[in-house]
């Protein structure tokens, strides 16, 4: 059974301080914008990584597509 919107924003959640997280999908692809402070200082790669780990073994079983945006808090409210 796929995964909701919601239940992917928990996974993450839970795996990973958010300052913001909103997570859009339709059951196959999901697009996430995370914020979170553990992105200081980190490239785009490290940031996915992060995220990836944070949902951990679900990412392979369940997700099938996760496209993110992932901001430092000073991103985010710099817009």
């Amino acid at each position: 059974m796929s995964p909701t919107p919601d239940q992917i924003q928990q996974y993450i959640a839970a795996g990973l301080p958010c300052e913001h997280l909103e997570v859009k999908g339709d059951g196959q692809h999901f697009y996430a914008t995370i914020v979170s402070a553990a992105f200081e200082g980190k490239r785009p790669i490290q940031r996915h990584q992060l995220v990836y780990a944070a949902l951990g073994e679900r990412m392979r079983a369940e997700v099938h597509a996760l496209s993110m945006k992932t901001l430092t808090p000073a991103e985010w409210q710099n817009g």
